[in-house]
């Protein structure tokens, strides 16, 4: 089973790639935003995804965003999720 998890696309990193940052319960990842990119990709700034492993894989609305994460949040996947998330990143920070 596959696990999309909602964010929000708060910057660019890297236009030209198709790369943003997308913000998930707090913490932050980049992401690749080349499968919901439907024009200049600083348009999607503000925007809800669902996101897997790196990839932005469809545009969602706030409220499917709350709903989403709520469900996660209950089955405690999105926990796990985030967790594995934050550490990728303590990584990639050292």
């Amino acid at each position: 089973m596959c696990l999309g998890i909602p964010g929000r696309i708060i910057a660019m990193t890297d236009p030209a790639r198709m790369m943003a940052m997308a913000e998930v319960s707090g913490v932050r990842r980049e992401v690749n935003i080349a499968c919901v990119a439907e024009g200049p990709p600083e348009g999607l700034i503000g925007r809800w995804v669902l996101i897997h492993v790196g990839f932005a894989m469809s545009l969602i609305d706030e409220d499917e965003a709350a709903r989403t994460l709520a469900a996660l949040h209950e089955l405690g996947e999105a926990q796990e999720a985030l967790e594995q998330m934050a550490e990728a990143d303590r990584e990639m920070a050292r």
